[in-house]
């Protein structure tokens, strides 16, 4: 702590010391606010002014002037100027002001009225404080610039930076408004576990945790789909749920090893009936927090509306790769095919990874326009459903908007037989050292042969919508306490 900073906590200190010694107590157990800034300033506006308001606030501003200070304070909805006269409060009263510094909160009352310079101004006739602050504000109110201060101490960045709040508030409001457009078409919101016997529904490394009452390791979950799809066979025909999901993974732009994701699954769809729905619900998202389906992000306007562009993985690859991967069903002679066009390309990597690396390095960052990839080559995708004319690919999307993946989804396989051998080829690519290969969950695989309909299932990842929504290159902008290695 530097020599300034503790001399201005040492003052704080001192001031709250006084406080207790006139037998003010600085952090009171309740405060009546009558109305919250906003209210306040929206009764003003409607002629309806009231003789006595009760606010309250944070100080953010403190401008003594003798025989009279203002102050501007603000709460959750905004902000307001403050006007204190000793000759109305009294001398003692007044006094008191001396120990209240900015980031202190403080409760006022007393009516509106604007002041010569046409500003609306709160005269006080009373106030307390609510809770005094030890430590000053970042950079004397003028904002937080430090990124690694900003994520680490998340509360000083959203006081100091109005914006910051602002990305957090949009995020709020997409997620109400996803609920809504899902709750509309009959779907249903369910909760699932966090904590699994088995790791599965992804290709992800999981985190690993132990439950000493029950002696057992458990995981954190890398994916809601086998929970969901359980409930599908169950009888709930339109399911969806929006958690957090936890994979052991690296930290970038657009990885966070805890995120949030919306997964549904309905009964009777195929990948083709989700696809226009996904469209359907970025687009109404788009209208209802922007009201437009163009959105500026970065260099690029994005237009959300639809229909969105459709092409099949094995154009999109040749078409930014010079690869038709269909020509090459096995890995060496794939490998072989990317180091020629100057591509690293590891040995140990199945055909499956090397189409995946392809995708991320070659296709990925093309994809700036909403669009839909699809058709997957079935070692990509061990949880979805053959294409009829085609047994080697499967019917898959993902769905794409400036270079990233937002939305992955299937035609849900089902049948049980062919789920089982889908999982042992996964599983045997975990003991060749895949660690983010599927491990076999043996309760999906009973559900299964109990009976699942036909089903479309989707995975919308929030903090990457929410980017693209407040036009954030970092998803650590968007999560209010990202992953940070340990100081």
């Amino acid at each position: 702590m530097s020599t300034s900073l503790e001399s201005i906590t040492q003052q704080r200190l001192d001031k709250l010391e006084r406080l207790h010694k006139q037998g003010i107590n600085p952090y009171p157990h309740h405060y009546h606010r009558s109305h919250t800034i906003a209210e306040a300033q929206a009764l003003f506006n409607q002629k309806e002014p009231k003789e006595k308001l009760d606010l309250a606030g944070r100080i953010v501003a403190n401008r003594p002037m003798g025989k009279a200070t203002f102050m501007d304070i603000r709460d959750g909805s905004g902000k307001l100027q403050i006007y204190f006269r000793r000759d109305e409060l009294g001398e003692e009263k007044y006094q008191l002001l001396q120990d209240f510094d900015i980031g202190d909160f403080i409760g006022v009352s007393g009516g509106l009225f604007t002041t010569h310079s046409g500003e609306l101004t709160l005269r006080a006739s009373d106030f307390m404080m609510l809770a005094k602050s030890l430590q000053p504000l970042p950079e004397k109110w003028h904002g937080l610039v430090d990124v690694e201060k900003r994520y680490r101490q998340r509360y000083l960045d959203l006081i100091a930076n109005q914006e910051v709040k602002d990305i957090f508030l949009v995020r709020s409001r997409l997620i109400a408004a996803m609920r809504r457009f899902l709750d509309s078409r009959g779907f249903v919101e369910v909760e699932t576990p966090v904590l699994l016997p088995i790791a599965s529904g992804a290709a992800a490394r999981p985190f690993v945790t132990h439950h000493h009452a029950l002696d057992q390791n458990f995981y954190l979950r890398i994916a809601t789909e086998l929970c969901l799809k359980k409930l599908v066979a169950g009888g709930f025909d339109k399911v969806y749920e929006i958690g957090r999901i936890f994979r052991n993974e690296g930290i970038s732009t657009k990885h966070n090893p805890e995120f949030t994701m919306l997964e549904s699954y309905e009964a009777y769809s195929d990948y083709n009936e989700v696809m226009k729905m996904v469209e359907e619900m970025i687009s109404y998202l788009a209208k209802d927090i922007w009201g437009t389906t163009k959105l500026n992000f970065g260099e690029n306007t994005l237009d959300f509306s639809p229909p969105w562009r459709r092409l099949s993985l094995c154009q999109a690859i040749y078409e930014h790769c010079g690869i038709d991967f269909e020509q090459y069903p096995e890995a060496n002679s794939l490998r072989a095919k990317m180091h020629q066009i100057g591509m690293d390309a590891e040995p140990s990597k199945s055909r499956g990874r090397l189409i995946d690396e392809l995708i991320s390095t070659c296709v990925e960052p093309h994809l700036i326009q909403p669009t839909f990839v699809l058709d997957y080559p079935i070692e990509l995708s061990p949880l979805a459903k053959r294409k009829g004319d085609n047994p080697y690919l499967v019917e898959r999307f993902e769905a794409f908007a400036a270079g990233m993946e937002i939305a992955n989804a299937f035609t849900e396989l089902n049948d049980p037989i062919e789920q089982r051998r889908r999982f042992a080829e996964q599983l045997s690519e975990r003991e060749r050292g895949d660690e983010e290969a599927q491990m076999p969950d043996e309760d999906f695989l009973l559900a299964l042969e109990y009976g699942m309909p036909p089903t479309g299932g989707l995975g919308v990842g929030i903090d990457r919508l929410v980017m693209l929504f407040t036009n954030q290159s970092s998803i650590r902008e968007v999560i209010l306490f990202p992953q940070l290695r340990a100081k």
